[in-house]
């Protein structure tokens, strides 16, 4: 089957033959466009026994892209080492006609060869919802929304769109709280991160709400702590209301920060 060829007839076959965990393998790289056979790993068959978990694993994705839903990408993660869990999947040309006509008003995108840094800043993405994945499971948290861009981006009422990396949403028992985020890896200036975080405060100024009616939180995620000083600084000369909805923190306290949720509706005036 090929991206022009895969009819509607063909698709109703494959979802014939799929199990609940394929599709859910394939919605989860339609989210979020790449995933580690390591993160694979950890979103589907972590309640598998470690003597399986990684046989089962290599069979379920091998099949998968047997039936063209799946590819993987040139670049492996881990080194040489890493086997199948270092290899990167991303969905094949079916696989994004199956996963747009699952979901109406979707298109589907060709599969494409990402550069290095545009790989390395994805996966940090897909890595964060992984995690909040696995804290859902744990039952700290519920995971309501995560949509990697573009499904994140949104209409910054000047005929523009603001473009975070995703838009999220946690929940716990009495609250909730909604995110953009920006993945930074150092590798732009500092005046082009204050270009764009000025979009956010001019949206907030301007009176837009983001979805559900509410600004998010803007979080930017940085790879260290002297990143995060440069880019707090930042911050910290932007107009008002920028402290109150904009922070910066390390990548690995993203995670924490989000399970840590409270109300975050803010009447900007």
């Amino acid at each position: 089957m090929t991206f022009r060829r895969t009819t509607a007839a063909a698709l109703d076959q494959l979802a014939d033959v799929l199990s609940d965990r394929d599709r859910h393998i394939v919605d989860d790289l339609a989210r979020v466009r790449v995933l580690t056979g390591e993160q694979l790993t950890r979103l589907h068959f972590a309640d598998l026994s470690a003597a399986s978990r990684d046989r089962t694993r290599r069979r379920v994705l091998a099949r998968l892209v047997s039936l063209k839903l799946l590819t993987t990408l040139e670049r492996r993660i881990g080194g040489v080492r890493a086997g199948s869990r270092g290899l990167v999947y991303a969905l094949n040309a079916t696989g994004q006609r199956f996963s747009a006509a699952r979901s109406p008003g979707n298109r589907p995108r060709r599969p494409w060869t990402p550069g290095r840094l545009f790989l390395k800043h994805t996966l940090a993405v897909s890595e964060l919802y992984v995690q909040l994945r696995a804290l859902e499971r744990a039952g700290e948290l519920q995971l309501t929304t995560f949509e990697a861009e573009p499904a994140s981006w949104h209409p910054d009422g000047s005929g523009g769109r603001l473009k975070p990396d995703a838009y999220i949403v946690v929940r716990s028992s009495d609250a909730a709280d909604a995110y953009w985020l920006e993945q930074d890896e150092a590798s732009e200036g500092l005046p082009t991160i204050k270009r764009k975080l000025l979009v956010y405060v001019q949206f907030a100024r301007s009176g837009q709400v983001g979805p559900g009616g509410v600004i998010p939180r803007v979080l930017v995620s940085v790879p260290n702590e002297a990143r995060r000083a440069a880019v707090a600084e930042v911050i910290a000369c932007l107009p008002d209301p920028a402290f109150q909805f904009i922070h910066c923190v390390i990548y690995p306290q993203v995670v924490k920060q989000m399970s840590s949720v409270v109300n975050n509706i803010v009447d900007y005036g």
